[in-house]
C-alpha cells in the first residue's frame, strides 16, 4: 500500500521549533522528488519547500526561506521538515506530497503562547 505518513507537529510557542517527519511506504521512495506543503485556516495550500529525489538540490519558499531546511534519508524512506522560528501565522496543516504518489494527511502545526 502506497503511503506517506506525517508526524511531528504539534504546538510551539513563537520563536520555538519543529521537525516534521514523512515517512513513506509500498514505493521506491528515492526515485521521486518530495514537497512539503502547508494549508492555513481559510487560506489555499501553499508549496513551502520541495527536495529532489537524491537530496542534492532544494527550492523554499520565500516566506520559509533561512527558517525552514527539509531533508531526506532515503534508505529511511523519510524526509524531515526542520521549522525554525515560528511565527504565529503559520499554524497550519502541514503535508508532505510526491506528484506521482499523492501526499499524506498532515499534521497540525499550532503556534501560540
Amino acid at each position: 500500500q502506497v503511503q506517506l505518513v506525517e508526524s511531528g507537529g504539534g504546538l510551539v510557542q513563537p520563536g520555538g521549533s519543529l521537525r516534521l517527519s514523512c515517512v513513506a511506504s509500498g514505493f521506491t521512495f528515492s526515485s521521486y522528488a518530495l514537497n512539503w506543503y502547508r494549508q492555513a485556516p481559510g487560506k489555499e495550500r501553499e508549496l513551502v519547500a520541495n527536495i529532489t529525489s537524491a537530496g542534492d538540490n532544494w527550492m523554499y519558499a520565500v516566506s520559509v526561506h533561512g527558517r525552514f531546511t527539509l531533508s531526506r534519508d532515503n534508505v529511511k524512506s523519510t524526509a524531515y521538515l526542520r521549522m525554525n522560528n515560528l511565527e504565529r501565522e503559520e499554524k497550519a496543516v502541514c503535508y508532505c506530497g510526491i506528484q506521482e504518489v499523492g501526499r499524506g494527511q498532515g499534521t497540525q502545526v499550532t503556534v501560540s503562547s
